[in-house]
């Protein structure tokens, strides 16, 4: 995990999502692909340090209300493209969409999991899929893809991209479920408590813990819901997101090592 995750004060969840092993055994190249959650209370040295990976385009699946609510801090030098939705991606968050009616632990994992069943579907989530492979396809250097909590769209994103890349199924779901070590989780969870009690009103500690979490299950259930529509995650990718043989071909090019 110490050479995935970037430590920051004040952005979660900064990790490259590459260096596994893809296609044929070639492994996916070091600092081009990034996630992370939102970056509205990063630090100054944070902000120095994610300038210094060279970014150049950053892929904000948040919505415009999320947005609004915590706009990104930016380095003085900062000129990556940054592209976005000009409408909803989620409403909300999806741990805060979750937590509507919830009270136990155990209701917020099958909130979530029933969410993840559409997540694959989204209309805006899916412009936004296709938008952020058209710069994985460019290959215009590093790329930064985060939304509010960088774990449920991004890490469906990252999931795809992995996917795609030819990594397999272990590892996708090992690196996602790797958000419930990367970064400060305490301090995550005490940013998820407030923004779901803000919308939700007062609900316990062990079911925030689990919206703020991820499971398997979640990406799984994701997974075959795609399949089950498409006959395969491959026909998914091809048929909603734009990424066909042809892509998936120029993609590999780009980011395994020869």
């Amino acid at each position: 995990m110490q050479t995935r995750v970037l430590k920051l004060d004040g952005v979660h969840n900064f990790r490259d999502y590459g260096l596994y092993v893809g296609a044929g055994g070639a492994k996916i190249k070091p600092g081009l692909l990034w996630r992370s959650a939102q970056h509205g209370d990063a630090s100054d040295q944070d902000l120095a340090d994610m300038q210094a990976l060279g970014i150049k385009t950053v892929i904000d699946l948040r919505g415009p209300s999320e947005r609004e609510a915590k706009p990104c801090r930016r380095h003085p030098d900062f000129s990556a493209d940054v592209l976005a939705h000009d409408d909803e991606t989620a409403g909300l968050a999806l741990h805060t969409e979750a937590a509507d009616g919830v009270i136990t632990a155990a209701e917020a994992r099958a909130a979530m999991v029933r969410l993840y069943e559409g997540i694959p579907f989204r209309e805006n989530l899916v412009f936004m899929l296709r938008r952020y492979f058209e710069v994985l396809r460019r290959a215009d250097g590093p790329s930064l893809v985060h939304c509010v909590a960088g774990k449920d769209r991004t890490g469906f994103a990252v999931a795809l991209a992995q996917h795609t890349l030819g990594v397999s199924q272990d590892n996708i779901i090992a690196d996602y479920v790797l958000t419930n070590q990367a970064g400060n989780i305490e301090a995550r969870i005490a940013v998820g408590a407030a923004q779901i009690r803000a919308h939700r009103g007062d609900i316990s500690d062990e079911t925030i813990r689990t919206l703020m979490g991820v499971e398997a299950d979640y990406l799984v259930t994701a997974f075959d819901h795609a399949e089950a529509r498409h006959g395969s995650l491959d026909a998914y990718l091809a048929e909603l997101i734009g990424i066909d043989a042809t892509a998936r071909d120029d993609l590999r090019r780009a980011y395994l090592e020869a």
